[in-house]
Order: C-alpha cells, then sequence, then structure tokens
C-alpha cells in the first residue's frame, strides 16, 4: 500500500488544528521565532519502525527549511536505544510538532509491530494476517499502510470494497442465497463477494453459491479443519472471531487462507519513542 501525499497533509493540518488552536502559548511566548535546534528521535522499545516520513512531515509543514537525517526507515527493525532520525529546523516548529508527529509515529509503529508478530506466529503455513475495518475514525489509511509495513494484507478499504454478508446483513434480508442472488442482479463484474458463516452447513450453501470468499466466524479449529476440507478450493476461506496471540498458530494449521483480526488496528500498544532536543 502507498501513501498518497495529500492523505498525509490532511491528516496532520488536522492534528495541528485540534493541538493549536491559535497559539501555542508556551513556546511563542518563550521561544525566539529565529532559534534554530536539532532533535532526535530515539527508541525506547524493540520493534517494526512504521510512519518516520508521516512524522518528519509535520516539521516540514510547520518549516518549509526543515532538514533531516534518517538512520532507521519503515519495514526496519529498530531496537531500544537506536537513535532513528534527526531533525534540524527552528525550536518553535519542533516544539508545536512533537507530539502530533509522535503520536502518528508511535501508533504507527505500534500496529506494524503488532502486525509482524502475528505474521512471525504463523510462518509455515499458508494463512496471511489482515486487517479489518476496525480502525480508528480519521487513521484508516495510515493503519492499513502500517499492516503492510508490518507484513499484513488489507482486507476492503472501505464498504465500497467488496460486497460482504455478514450476519446483520443475512438477518435483515432473510436469507443467504436470496441475498447473494439480489446482489448478482445489481453490482458490477468486478465486485466480489463475501459471505459470513457460522457453521458448516451454512458454508455448504454458501459454496453452492459459488461466493469468492467465506468467513468463518467464530469456528473452532475442528470445524475450520473440516470446512477447508470441504470447500478444496473452491472459495478462499478467512477466518475471523477469537483470534489471539495464543490461538492463532492452530488456527492457521487448520489451512485457512486468511485470518483477519481487529486487535493490530484498534487496539495496539504505542510503539514508545522520545523526541530530545538538543541543549
Amino acid at each position: 500500500m502507498t501513501l498518497m501525499q495529500f492523505q498525509i497533509d490532511d491528516i496532520i493540518k488536522t492534528a495541528l488544528l485540534e493541538d493549536i488552536n491559535y497559539v501555542d502559548v508556551t513556546t511563542d511566548y518563550l521561544v525566539d521565532d529565529s532559534a534554530v535546534s536539532t532533535a532526535k528521535y530515539v527508541a525506547k522499545d524493540s520493534g517494526i519502525l512504521c510512519g518516520i516520513d508521516v512524522a518528519l512531515r509535520v516539521f516540514s509543514l510547520l518549516d518549509s527549511n526543515a532538514q533531516f537525517e534518517v538512520f532507521i526507515h519503515d519495514g526496519e527493525h529498530v531496537e531500544k536505544g537506536d537513535i532513528i532520525a534527526k531533525i534540524t529546523a527552528k525550536t518553535r516548529a519542533l516544539l508545536k510538532g512533537e507530539r502530533t508527529a509522535l503520536n502518528l509515529l508511535q501508533h504507527m509503529s505500534g500496529v506494524a509491530t503488532a502486525t509482524n508478530r502475528c505474521v512471525r506466529l504463523v510462518e509455515g503455513t499458508k494463512a496471511s494476517i489482515a486487517d479489518t475495518r476496525k480502525t480508528l475514525p480519521g487513521l484508516r489509511v495510515l493503519q492499513k499502510y502500517a499492516v503492510t509495513v508490518g507484513g499484513g494484507r488489507n482486507h476492503r478499504y472501505n464498504l465500497s470494497d467488496c460486497a460482504m454478508l455478514k450476519d446483520t446483513h443475512l438477518d435483515a434480508y432473510g436469507s443467504m442465497t436470496g441475498a447473494v442472488n439480489a446482489l448478482r442482479e445489481k453490482m458490477g463484474h468486478t465486485v466480489k463477494i463475501e459471505v459470513e458463516v457460522a457453521n458448516l452447513e451454512e458454508l455448504k450453501e454458501a459454496l453452492e453459491l459459488k461466493v469468492e470468499i467465506i468467513m468463518l466466524d467464530n469456528m473452532s479449529c475442528q470445524d475450520m479443519a473440516e470446512a477447508v476440507k470441504l470447500t478444496d478450493g473452491r472459495a478462499m476461506l478467512e477466518a475471523s472471531g477469537n483470534v489471539t496471540p495464543e490461538t492463532i498458530r492452530a488456527i492457521a494449521e487448520t489451512g485457512v487462507d486468511i485470518i483477519s483480526l481487529g486487535a493490530i488496528t484498534h487496539s495496539v500498544k504505542a510503539f514508545d519513542i522520545s523526541m530530545k532536543i538538543d541543549k
């Protein structure tokens, strides 16, 4: 996944407007506008770095003459104590942008690190790790980018990308067969259909309808293994629900194609990074 500059800038500007109403009372009254300083990002944890260019862009928007030295890039492993980058810019820009830049960098690195942990846990199986739409409002593009940096794959970006019939859709419409047939009459030929199933009987119905993707929702590993046998490659199988670091390996070993989990975007721990200004 590639981030586009206007997407990054819109997110940063929104964050800066949230953080600076009309004046930074501390910085603007304390520091001369001509003052220039150098700061460095220091890792206080170990994991996968993500979002360094996004973080540095904060300072470019605040000071067009800001200069950077980047020592560790997105997707690279970082160890506690590593210097990630150095920034030379107006002191006011460094102080005003510090929290916004760190918030983005720490969160994106947290997502990439959590994703990479899951990817490593399923190594040797055919399963890929995928995200969901359980993202923080306004930050989806950054979170989904971070998932790919961590070695995962993106599920649909939004509701326009795929016709996905979850249990709520099926309950609202009345039947799986009726819903799938109704979709096929209206949607374009490039759109795939995914159906959520809760048991093997529902799986068989989805297979008869020849949908492209079937989500196995909260199934036991025994049932998922049986689902893989019944499907026999006729559809892509996605496992979802009750996926944890403790269960993910067993789920992958059932033979499913995709394991999707929301925790890698909505519940990650921020990756600890600090900014230090040279005295």
